[in-house]
């Protein structure tokens, strides 16, 4: 049997294998900054789950249970509900990063239909979190999105209906976006996957050349893991602050 260490050492291997344009700017950052906000959703969604009661008479109690009562609970849901603020605004500049060094031409069509893919569900597991407070803002915003599926032709009230969990918006229906919210991140994480496989697989795009061979390689660790770690720190300190000092939900 396999111990862990030796797992570790192989991707401390693929680090060094993977070869990287030696020229990317601090626009090529933004990709590890969106992945760090993934795990920092998944692992503050893990610890609300602990607290959170997906029930229509103790949704918005619990909310503010961790609010008020748990240690450092208020810290966590702050962290959680604007985190994806900043999750989405990374994701945005990665985005724009992509569409103006056309990185998304061949030979990486793949890498941006994945991650288009990603994006989606992305929204799709953030409008199903705001849901979750069970507020007056929470169940209109959940009347007016859902009722959206009307439009479709012949199904749109089934589709409704099915979405619901019966003729109205009730407990049935906050326990289906409870189980989808909770499920959808680690279908994002497999996704990401399989967005850095075809990454890895054709190599990233560079400033001069939107097809990574126009200029020299150098391995990405040790120069652009200690990039990103750097990134991550500052963008960190600075969220860290503004989550203790401005920023509410």
């Amino acid at each position: 049997m396999r111990r862990p260490f030796f797992y570790v050492t192989e991707l401390y291997s693929l680090a060094l294998l993977y070869l990287t344009p030696v020229n990317l700017s601090y626009w090529w950052n933004f990709g590890s900054l969106a992945l760090t906000f993934l795990l920092l959703q998944v692992v503050t969604g893990l610890c609300l789950s602990w607290w959170y009661i997906p029930h229509v008479d103790w949704a918005f109690y619990s909310v503010e249970y961790i609010m008020r009562e748990v240690l450092n609970g208020w810290l966590i849901r702050y962290s959680h509900a604007n985190g994806a603020s900043f999750f989405f605004l990374v994701t945005y500049l990665h985005i724009a990063r992509s569409l103006f060094y056309s990185s998304y031409q061949k030979p990486r069509i793949f890498v941006w239909w994945s991650g288009l893919v990603i994006y989606f569900l992305m929204i799709l597991t953030a409008f199903l979190g705001y849901v979750l407070p069970w507020g007056q803002m929470s169940f209109w915003a959940a009347t007016v999105i859902t009722s959206l599926a009307t439009v479709i032709p012949f199904l749109g009230e089934s589709i409704l209906m099915l979405i619901w969990g019966g003729f109205g918006i009730g407990q049935q229906t906050l326990t289906r976006f409870y189980s989808f919210h909770f499920f959808f991140p680690f279908v994002l994480l497999f996704l990401v996957g399989v967005h850095l496989l075809f990454l890895h697989v054709k190599g990233s795009s560079d400033p001069v050349s939107d097809s990574g061979h126009g200029s020299d390689k150098v391995s990405f660790h040790p120069y652009y893991t200690y990039k990103d770690i750097s990134g991550v720190l500052v963008v960190f300190f600075f969220i860290s602050f503004l989550f203790s000092f401005f920023l509410t939900h």
